[in-house]
């Protein structure tokens, strides 16, 4: 509402109420209408003065205040040129719409904080647990207890089993950190994909017999498969899925590779026939440290962060990453890349 319109009701309610008392003693319309028209004005210009220099202008300074510092403006340059035409309309709004957006800013500190709290609780379970475990090896052997030399040896064996995954954790924590940073590049080259699969099928064959899964890689089409990507980032994509699809198939199981051209993308899947996952945890899979099967992760080893640097790794390509699973049945994941033909 205007400031002129506020004080002018005010003013014609002030005059009202003393011509119709003026009315009432002296039973005179002339002096009904001089004393209306004298209270009208004079009320007018004593209520727009005392509201303009006690109230509004205070509202202005408000209203301006609110108005600069959202536009980030440090608070010695808050009182800027900047007035409204409606001040007092809009410093509602401009509140309200203040108070919402410290409200999402306190949401997201909240879970920011709730995140932080449980990156922290994660990194140090998986530093703790093999760290325990070579102080609890290493303890035993200084001790002097063990005799045999065969049961000595074992336990150097597991010490530097858990040294290595220590190893492996640190490293992939440093690779996930430097892919959210942008601090590794993507570097684009053609190669083909094929070759590149049969590659990763190669180097992880003896892993496979260790499980006793079979990998097969369905040609779909014969010859090349040119693509544009980071030929080495790529290659980490295919060993994380596949190693994957180890860790959670089932012994005398399968993983198969295949691909697939689209209009100016190939699609790869791999899929087994493992366990599978249910689908309220597949919107999380990707996460950080997240595990669907939290005693069977930790049975299995692995830092819980495979799949989140397969992710970065893909979207960095601006391509997609997609998982489907059914329990029971098993999974396929399938990303995208660009073809180059």
């Amino acid at each position: 509402m205007k400031l002129w319109v506020l004080v002018f009701i005010n003013a014609l309610a002030v005059a009202l109420s003393l011509s119709i008392i003026n009315f009432y003693f002296q039973q005179n319309l002339v002096d009904f209408f001089i004393t209306f028209t004298v209270s009208l004005l004079t009320s007018y210009l004593v209520f727009y003065y005392l509201i303009e220099r006690f109230v509004y202008s205070k509202i202005k300074l408000i209203y301006k205040l609110i108005h600069n510092l959202k536009l980030g403006k440090d608070l010695k340059d808050a009182l800027g040129e900047y007035v409204s035409a409606d001040p007092i309309n809009d410093v509602e709004l401009e509140v309200k719409e203040w108070a919402r957006d410290k409200k999402s800013e306190i949401d997201q500190l909240k879970e920011q904080e709730k995140f932080r709290r449980e990156f922290l609780s994660n990194i140090s379970h998986e530093l703790k647990t093999p760290l325990f475990a070579i102080q609890g090896y290493i303890e035993a052997l200084q001790e002097g207890d063990i005799d045999d030399p065969e049961i000595s040896k074992q336990f150097l064996e597991k010490a530097s089993r858990n040294v290595d995954r220590l190893a492996f954790f640190i490293k992939d924590l440093d690779a996930i950190s430097k892919l959210e940073s942008g601090e590794i590049p993507v570097n684009y080259d053609r190669f083909n994909l094929t070759d590149l699969i049969h590659e990763v099928i190669d180097s992880l064959e003896l892993k496979a017999k260790k499980y006793n899964i079979t990998l097969h890689f369905k040609e779909k089409y014969h010859g090349p498969a040119w693509v544009y990507a980071d030929r080495e980032k790529i290659r980490q994509v295919l060993v994380n899925l596949i190693d994957n699809s180890f860790k959670y198939g089932k012994s005398g199981g399968n993983t198969s590779i295949k691909t697939f051209e689209l209009h100016d993308q190939i699609l790869v899947e791999i899929t087994d026939d493992g366990i599978g996952i249910e689908e309220k945890y597949l919107p999380r899979l990707f996460e950080r440290f997240y595990r669907t099967d939290k005693s069977r992760s930790r049975q299995i080893g692995g830092s819980g962060l495979g799949l989140a640097i397969v992710k970065h790794i893909i979207e960095a390509h601006q391509q997609t990453i997609t998982v489907r699973s059914t329990e029971s049945i098993g999974s396929t994941f399938g990303f995208t890349l660009q073809r180059d033909t």
